[in-house]
């Protein structure tokens, strides 16, 4: 998944200190898979889970206003029709996972590529076979605050996603209901109890 930021939109984020150009993980390193052997690799994964930490994925989602979704299981050439690949979109990992809920909902606008790097379209355009793909309501794919929505309904837009951790199923939905809690790898159910715990203390349950 990519991000794009209108400069004016950007949010002043945290920053990286470097010291050794030579050891630094380039963008065509990423874009090649390559660059783990670097030492700046280290340093780039360490801040990424930072951010996860301190709950900034959600607020860069959010201020994106697009975000590339590269679906790698989906295949299709430029010009096809819809036809040819829509089943197998409708079936891919990616509406099965906890962390792609925000991926999907907190951008404003979310576009959808093949493995080959084909435009499949939007979430607008897309919106009817999203709803039926994942139960979503249509205005929440437009863009109506999710607020608007209650708890219950939100908690039912996860139904049906995993994580790898057990807890990340508690922490990936923390964005989707406006919190932020610190994530404590081992705590198990203890995790959708302090999920709960947070919006209740929002004040603004329905």
């Amino acid at each position: 998944m990519w991000l794009w930021c209108e400069p004016q939109l950007q949010p002043r984020p945290p920053t990286l200190l470097r010291k050794d150009r030579a050891t630094d993980v380039t963008f065509d390193d990423l874009t090649a898979k390559s660059g783990k052997e670097k030492a700046g690799y280290n340093k780039i994964k360490f801040c990424g889970d930072q951010a996860a930490r301190d709950g900034l994925q959600y607020f860069w989602y959010r201020r994106a206003e697009r975000c590339y979704v590269f679906l790698a299981d989906v295949s299709t050439s430029e010009g096809s029709p819809q036809s040819t690949w829509e089943p197998v979109f409708r079936t891919s990992r990616w509406f099965t996972r906890g962390w792609t809920l925000q991926e999907l909902l907190a951008p404003k606008s979310v576009e959808f590529f093949s493995k080959e790097g084909v435009r499949l379209g939007d979430r607008e355009s897309l919106k009817r076979q999203i709803f039926e793909i994942t139960g979503i309501p249509l205005a929440a794919l437009s863009g109506t605050p999710l607020t608007d929505f209650s708890v219950k309904e939100r908690m039912r837009w996860a139904k049906g996603r995993t994580t790898q951790k057990f807890e990340d199923m508690a922490y990936c939905l923390q964005g989707i209901f406006g919190v932020y809690m610190p994530p404590i790898y081992g705590e198990k159910e203890n995790a959708f109890r302090r999920l709960d715990d947070a919006i209740d203390g929002l004040g603004t349950r329905k």
